[in-house]
Formats: structure tokens, C-alpha cells, sequence
């Protein structure tokens, strides 16, 4: 098993989705075009459509890292991240998003679904230098996760040329979010306020990179 295996099951099987859905049907088709044993397909893609569709998030993802990283977006630091939320958008095919998001929506998939998101709202903070440690790290990333996922169920149903309706749309979801910040900010210049935080939320800090022995994705 390798992992060039599991990205060939991968692209085979994405190239069924639009007639067959998310699913282990796409899969099994997949398998069969590339010459893999069948009983392959559960160590690759062991919880069917749910993996195939976090395995083309994380694509959508890896890519925008490389992205953010060679050429990174320009301006405000509020149009910063809205570009990079539309560069993510960008990077998806509207039809393998929605097969994708209906098995994600499935109750068993929760915790997937809602998992992929915040990866994607933490390679945009992180792409965009982003240095807090402490509980600012889980709040900048719960925000934005509600941002990608409105911009996503926008997008599907945008018909504007361009999409230029989703790019606004991106733009008053991140306005939000930035009078959000400046409302924070006033609190934190508050009396007390400070230390009140310390006394707390001071022991929370961001998780630190470490090999887990297992740890798949």
C-alpha cells in the first residue's frame, strides 16, 4: 500500500462522481479502471464517500497552503482573507462540492464535515501569518469556519457572472468578522479587562504540531 495507490483510487474515482455521486459506487467504478483489487478500496478509502470527500477537500486545501505560500494575497488585512476564502473556492469544482457536501451532511458525518472546515479556516490564518497562541487561535478559526461554510452554500447557487455576487458576498461575511474584532479589541482596552482574560482563558493555547503514531487523515 502507498500512498500513490490511494491518489490514483482517488482521481479515478472523482471522475465518477458526477454520474454515480460521493459514494462507494464511485469508488468501486474507480478500482475497476485502474486495476485495483476491490478489497484495496477499504484500506484506502475505508469509510466510503465520506473519505472520498474529505480526500478532495483536502486536495482544495493543500493547494491553497502552496498558494498562500508562493503568492500571497495583497492589501487590508480584511481583503487578505477574503481573497484567500475566494481563492479556496476557486480551487473546487461546483459539482464534486455538492456530492461531497451531501455526504457530508449525512449525522455519521458530522464531525467530518465540521473537522474539514475549520482545516480550511486554519490554512488561511496560517497562510496569512496569523501569530495568536492562545484563545484567539480558536475563535479566529470558529469565525472563519462560519464564513467558509456561508460562502460555500452562496457560491453553489450563485448564477452571476463571475460569481461576482459571491465575491460581495465574502466581502460583508468578512466586514463582519473585522467589526467583530474592533469590538473585541474595545472590550480588551477596558479596566480589568486584561487580566480578567488572563485569570480566564490565560492557560488555553493553540495545539502544537506532533506526530501521532496512527494518526490518520
Amino acid at each position: 500500500m502507498t500512498q500513490t495507490d490511494r491518489d490514483a483510487l482517488i482521481d479515478a474515482a472523482l471522475i465518477h462522481v458526477p454520474f454515480e455521486g460521493m459514494n462507494r459506487e464511485a469508488i468501486a467504478a474507480g478500482a475497476r479502471d485502474i486495476g485495483m483489487d476491490p478489497a484495496l478500496i477499504a484500506v484506502h478509502l475505508p469509510r466510503g464517500g465520506a473519505d472520498l470527500a474529505a480526500a478532495y477537500h483536502r486536495r482544495g486545501d493543500d493547494a491553497l497552503r502552496r498558494i498562500l505560500s508562493q503568492t500571497p494575497p495583497e492589501g487590508r488585512f480584511r481583503d487578505r482573507v477574503a481573497q484567500a476564502v475566494w481563492r479556496r473556492l476557486e480551487l473546487s469544482d461546483p459539482e464534486l462540492v455538492r456530492a461531497g457536501a451531501s455526504v457530508l451532511a449525512l449525522p455519521q458525518n458530522s464531525a467530518l464535515a465540521a473537522r474539514l472546515v475549520w482545516e480550511s479556516a486554519d490554512v488561511i490564518w496560517t497562510g496569512l501569518g496569523d501569530p495568536s497562541d492562545d484563545l484567539n487561535w480558536y475563535s479566529k478559526r470558529a469565525i472563519l469556519s462560519g464564513v467558509i461554510s456561508a460562502s460555500v452554500l452562496y457560491w453553489l447557487g450563485d448564477e452571476s457572472e463571475g460569481h461576482a455576487e459571491t465575491r460581495a458576498f465574502i466581502d460583508r461575511r468578512i466586514d463582519d468578522v473585522m467589526r467583530l474584532e474592533s469590538v473585541k479589541a474595545q472590550i480588551r482596552k477596558l479596566p480589568g479587562a486584561e487580566r480578567l482574560a488572563r485569570a480566564a482563558f490565560g492557560w488555553v493555547r493553540a495545539p502544537r504540531p506532533r506526530a501521532l503514531p496512527g494518526h490518520g487523515r
